[in-house]
């Protein structure tokens, strides 16, 4: 094949990079190109290397041109470089498609073809047998800076740029490279027209308007087919950091449309239903909230995309989270064997994935669950680390410090989750776990404020009625908690919260605290009229 000079099409080994469309495939057994996950940043680093194939690329240069000259850590271009290996040298006889000159940078060693458009690339590569948008395809359009002060452009597309990268952590997803997106910018583009050019199924818009010490940012979720608006929010904060602002509502939004986009995905109509399709189905399910029918619909949604693809991690992740979700809420009706079955599922992904920050989540769960809170502590921050943004962690890190005896310091990473994520799912169980802090302080009104909500927020919650009825007992409200404790056990099931001593926590709590226990939640479900024994 002849290579013309372009920058659209690349083809190298058995892959086709489309930079336009921020898009990477790899040929299959029968010379089909399918779609690869891939992050933004990785594609960006090897769309960089492809411009000069056999060249030394600097690290510095790399940095510059996909960070934009932020401040980053070498361990953060190691990453993206390992991701990238990962995918283009596996089944690889021969050396890495990216050679590293140590201290210095990368070469890339592959010969690359380029086509002049997507009609050249089919002549010679067999092409992509269906043009619809993958499943949970999106991008990002610039931000419109509408501040008097133009100089506020920079901040606009510090959005634009972060959320591109947020979104990419969502399960599943497909998100155009920033690279990409900016060429639309004072485009004028209609959505339609650019979901068809890039390929994606959903676009997302938003502007940026700045006036003294306000900000304002509005974001629109959109139907790239059909135009519909299908999500909107406004964000409007008082500036005292931008970056710490940035950083915030950037976390939001991303947080919101993790939600968003499978509500949105599950509504399309679908005839026959493949893995992916009771994957997101099960997803969509999960996140109607911590019920005991909505776990039965989730777990049964991905029991049925683990039998058409038994190898998918996501699916085996996602199952694990729902069976540890329901053990933990007290839902189960067996949970011996469902833990036995999370230990299986979660080994086996992290041993395929060992960089799956929601696999890491789950083992944390798990090992909560087995009362073993420093270890499980250990993974929430590894979630962290790979995902600063997960609000599942960082409320879980809370409540692995209860048990350490931090009280105060529990309360702050809970309320960082809340900020992060107001509309959550399961937002009615983080306010119980703020309201236990309040109750082992014996803040009872406080507590009884936040139970109030959670009791709003999720009124089918075993523990929220069973964390009232011990507030209101501290209060000698004695009816209505006796009424709440009823409700509690109705809604766990038969046997749940017999007695006393089957309540006390165990040794995985500092002294301390199994006295505070003692003295105020175990005092109240006493005065709510749980026995002893």
């Amino acid at each position: 094949m002849d290579a013309v000079a372009t920058p659209d099409i690349s083809l190298f080994a058995d892959f086709r990079l489309d930079r336009r469309g921020g898009a990477l495939y790899r040929r299959d057994e029968q010379g089909v190109f399918t779609l690869l996950a891939i992050g933004r940043r990785a594609l960006d680093i090897l769309g960089l290397l492809i411009e000069r194939p056999g060249d030394l690329v600097s690290r510095g240069e790399i940095i510059e041109a996909v960070w934009h000259g932020r401040a980053v850590e070498d361990s953060n271009l190691n990453v993206q470089i390992a991701a990238l290996r990962r995918i283009l040298d596996r089944d690889r006889e021969q050396g890495s498609c990216i050679q590293t000159v140590s201290g210095r940078g990368y070469r890339f060693v592959t010969p690359v073809a380029r086509c002049q458009d997507d009609a050249h690339t089919a002549s010679h590569a067999i092409a992509l047998p269906d043009r619809r948008a993958p499943r949970l395809s999106i991008v990002v359009l610039p931000f419109a800076n509408l501040s008097d002060d133009r100089q506020q452009e920079y901040f606009a597309d510090a959005v634009t740029d972060s959320l591109t990268t947020d979104l990419s952590r969502i399960q599943g997803s497909s998100v155009i490279s920033c690279t990409t997106a900016f060429t639309y910018k004072g485009r004028g583009v209609g959505v339609r027209q650019t979901g068809a050019e890039l390929g994606v199924r959903y676009v997302l818009e938003g502007s940026v308007q700045r006036a003294g010490t306000q900000v304002r940012i509005n974001t629109q979720l959109i139907d790239a087919e059909t135009e519909a608006h299908l999500w909107a929010e406004r964000f409007e904060h008082e500036i005292v950091d931008l970056f710490a602002l940035q950083t915030e509502i950037v976390a939001r939004i991303a947080n919101a449309l993790s939600v968003e986009l499978v509500t949105a995905e599950t509504a399309r109509p679908t005839v026959d239903l493949d893995a992916v399709d009771y994957f997101l189905r099960g997803r969509a399910a999960f996140n109607k909230g911590p019920t005991r029918d909505n776990y039965v619909e989730s777990i049964g949604l991905f029991e049925r995309a683990l039998i058409l693809d038994p190898t998918s991690v996501s699916v085996q992740v996602s199952l694990a989270n729902a069976l540890i979700s329901r053990v933990l809420e007290g839902m189960a009706d067996s949970p011996a064997a469902d833990v036995e079955r999370i230990e299986r599922l979660i080994t086996h992904a992290l041993t395929v994935s060992p960089r799956s920050a929601k696999a890491h989540f789950v083992k944390g769960q798990l090992l909560r669950h087995q009362h073993r809170p420093v270890e499980a502590s250990a993974e929430y921050e590894t979630v962290l680390a790979l995902d600063p943004n997960s609000t599942s962690a960082l409320i879980n890190v809370g409540r692995c410090r209860i048990r350490f005896g931090s009280l105060d310091e529990a309360i702050l990473p809970m309320e960082r989750s809340i900020q992060l994520s107001p509309r959550d799912p399961f937002i009615g169980s983080r306010y119980e776990a703020i309201a236990r802090v309040h109750l082992l302080q014996s803040r009872i009104d406080e507590a009884i404020r936040w139970l109030e909500r959670a009791r709003s927020a999720s009124p089918l919650l075993p523990v929220v009625h069973l964390s009232l009825a011990s507030a209101y007992g501290l209060k000698s409200e004695t009816e209505r908690a006796a009424a709440e404790l009823a409700e509690a056990r109705s809604l766990a099931g038969e046997g749940s919260y017999p007695s006393i001593a089957r309540m006390r926590p165990g040794a995985d709590y500092v002294p301390k605290i199994q006295a505070l226990f003692e003295a105020t939640y175990l005092a109240g479900l006493r005065q709510a009229g749980m026995p002893e024994e």
